[in-house]
């Protein structure tokens, strides 16, 4: 039994005729809510995350899924959560296999259960659990047969039409689309007790209806109907929705819930609209990319034969070359640019000082690319499926670099200076050594430029997988030397450094408005951690980072409160990374996808491997987004091009299926598929077609490459 403020957790048991091959047998994990508190259904509405049951069980017992009970709709704000207050019991079924066999002296068999549930009131605490039973294998087990049973009838019935059973397709329960947002709804087939009263319905699918809606419903007869609001940030277009009905009751109703469920599968009739993307796009980084894309030509690319690349190493080594020079147009690189800005301005006045920091720079940016290439080939030989920006796929990777770059805004704005709390002989580092300032300079360009994929740096980085390892190297140096080159070229042309203003007040003023890009790109790192660790690990990060400035703030001040202020800090911050540092690392389940959620005829599917060649072998094309939540273009291609009206209108009228391939976490099979696109890294947008060579774009798209594309379908 676990037993926290909020909640009382225990493992239980039912095996009425013991443990035995054709016997049924039950595992459970009841919890017990105090007053206002609950926890979630297996679609948890607008918030939550539902219970998590990972079972350790003998050889000869298989855990099946959780028998969900019927939930509640629980109201907080503008928003609505599906879930369970006071004692509520989340049944397993169990089935003993035929060559369950513990042994004649055995007399008990060892149940083990970790749990993980969300808690919530109007905050919310993530808990977990370990629990272990002796579970009696010859007598029965029937202490907690009333719970059980309880459970049992809780749990949703399905809803049948006709007498034997079948349902025809006259009578089949269905979900019809009106004006691209709402659902009409008809189910047949509920029981008579229902009839004429107010129902709630329950979606077993997420972020496809508004949980919080009011909507209309009524009785015709027998069949009853609504009419439900889809949500705005809906991230699914299923052909069948499965829901829960029930009588209505109030969100917070005192004593056992005694409702009977009734599980009806939603035949969607019609066309989705397409789903909204709901990236924003700055004005600063739509105009980078379309300086980009002016930069790459936007010339098409396409693959031959299985779409693997077929450059020289000299086309190779030139694209990485314009590639990575291209890549300082990319907006995650802009504040290492930033930094490099202020540089700059100290050494205006100073050539050589100019020249031989132009040249540490571009030795940092060299050296960590070919170190990051180095590395990625070595994980590769050692069987590793990665590619390029594998590193962001580690939440403790994006972590870190979001520790670093709050450091790095908070020092620009003069919150702390390093002098004040380190060492003298470490403080002064940088006025003593620049050249070693420059080169570290470089290795943090690296560090936020290597996620990004620029125009030409597809073809030739996807080369590198089959090349020796010294020209794989290679390839990785012109790329660094690409990124390297404008500041190079710039530390040694005099008129640079005449055109920039004398050093001066202004200079201070322009340090601190510097702070401003590293804490936009703190902002983006969080974004891209909720991507992997959920809500739960995104809300941990901000505690954290909030912690470290605390803690560096303390250690700027001078005499006694530095010392008091700094202990505190430090244990502060030492209980949050405790806390708070497993949400990080944490990566949340993947619910795989149901075939109904993959079986619909227009939107954005989830990708697996083989679909895209299934689907070709009907008859019709595909289109696949290979994308990313830490890759900026990937989101501006999704917010632009691919949600332009006429490239959907054309998708649409050749029939064409939309997959999206999420490389955010780390994904052996799309690693894969990329390479065999000839690619490592992401975006990659590419068309199959019937009974041809499939066609990869380019990496920033135009509506015009797009069309242009489709049309030869």
């Amino acid at each position: 039994m676990v037993t926290t403020p909020y909640v009382r957790a225990e493992l239980l048991a039912h095996a009425p005729q013991g443990v035995a091959p054709g016997q049924p047998l039950w595992l459970g994990l009841q919890i017990t809510h105090q007053p206002e508190w609950h926890t979630y259904w297996k679609n948890p509405g607008d918030s939550g995350l539902p219970t998590d049951l990972a079972w350790t069980l003998p050889a000869g017992l298989d855990a099946g899924e959780i028998a969900w009970p019927l939930p509640k709709k629980i109201p907080i704000g503008t928003l609505a959560n599906y879930g369970y207050e006071g004692t509520v019991l989340l049944p397993v079924p169990v089935t003993v296999a035929s060559s369950f066999a513990p042994g004649p002296l055995a007399k008990d068999a060892t149940i083990k259960l970790r749990a993980s549930w969300l808690v919530c009131r109007k905050e919310c605490i993530p808990e977990e659990g370990e629990f272990t039973l002796q579970l009696p294998i010859q007598s029965t087990t029937a202490l907690n047969g009333a719970a059980f049973e309880a459970a049992a009838k809780a749990h949703p019935r399905p809803v049948m039409a006709g007498t034997n059973g079948i349902v025809p397709d006259s009578q089949a329960s269905q979900a019809q689309i009106a004006d691209g947002n709402v659902l009409n709804v008809s189910v047949h087939g509920l029981p008579v007790a229902l009839r004429g009263k107010a129902l709630d319905l329950f979606p077993e699918t997420a972020e496809v209806i508004d949980n919080a809606a009011s909507w209309k419903q009524s009785w015709n007869g027998s069949v009853w109907t609504a009419q439900i609001p889809l949500s705005a940030q809906r991230s699914a277009s299923p052909s069948l929705i499965p829901v829960v009905l029930a009588e209505q009751s109030p969100a917070h109703a005192a004593g056992p819930d005694t409702r009977n469920g009734y599980r009806a599968e939603l035949k969607v009739l019609g066309t989705w609209p397409p789903v909204a993307s709901m990236t924003a796009v700055s004005p600063a980084l739509e105009a980078a990319l379309k300086a980009n894309a002016a930069q790459a030509g936007g010339a098409a690319t396409s693959a031959a034969g299985s779409g693997a690349s077929s450059i020289t190493l000299t086309a190779a080594l030139l694209g990485a070359l314009l590639g990575g020079l291209i890549l300082n147009l990319m907006p995650c690189v802009f504040p290492v640019l930033a930094i490099k800005v202020v540089g700059f301005t100290q050494h205006a006045q100073d050539r050589r000082a100019h020249r031989i920091s132009g040249i540490a720079y571009t030795a940092g940016v060299v050296l960590s690319f070919i170190a990051l290439g180095a590395l990625m080939l070595g994980l590769r030989a050692a069987g590793e499926a990665v590619g390029w920006g594998f590193q962001l796929q580690s939440p403790a990777v994006v972590a870190s670099l979001a520790a670093l770059f709050t450091l790095i805004a908070l020092n620009l704005a003069g919150v702390f200076e390093f002098g004040h709390f380190l060492p003298s002989s470490v403080a002064s580092l940088q006025a003593r050594h620049p050249v070693a300032d420059s080169f570290l300079t470089g290795v943090l360009a690296v560090a936020v430029a290597s996620p990004c994929t620029a125009p030409f740096m597809g073809a030739s980085l996807g080369l590198t997988a089959t090349l020796p390892a010294p020209q794989a190297l290679a390839v990785f140096a012109a790329l660094g030397l690409g990124l390297a080159l404008p500041y190079l070229a710039a530390s040694f042309v005099p008129a640079v450094a005449r055109a920039l203003p004398r050093p001066g007040a202004w200079m201070d003023t322009f340090r601190k408005l510097m702070a401003f890009p590293m804490l936009a790109t703190v902002v983006w790192l969080v974004w891209v951690l909720g991507q992997q660790s959920g809500i739960d690990g995104a809300g941990a990060l901000l505690i954290l980072l909030v912690g470290l400035s605390l803690v560096v703030w303390a250690l700027s001040l001078a005499g006694r409160a530095r010392v008091w202020m700094a202990t505190v800090s430090i244990a502060a911050m030492a209980l949050l990374v405790w806390a708070f540092a497993p949400h990080i690392t944490h990566i949340p389940t993947a619910q795989a996808a149901t075939p109904s959620q993959q079986a619909s005829a227009t939107g954005w599917q989830p990708w697996a491997p083989g679909a895209a060649e299934q689907i070709v072998a009907g008859g019709r094309p595909v289109f696949v987004d290979f994308t990313a939540a830490w890759c900026v273009t990937c989101q501006y291609n999704k917010k632009t091009t691919l949600a332009d009206a006429d490239v959907l209108a054309d998708l649409q009228a050749k029939n064409v299926a939309l997959l999206r391939a999420d490389w955010t976490r780390r994904d052996p099979a799309i690693t894969a598929a990329l390479a065999s696109l000839g690619r490592s890294g992401v975006p990659v947008y590419v068309f199959y077609r019937p009974g041809k060579p499939p066609v990869v774009l380019t990496e920033v798209l135009s509506v015009d490459e797009v069309r242009a594309t489709i049309a030869q379908l």
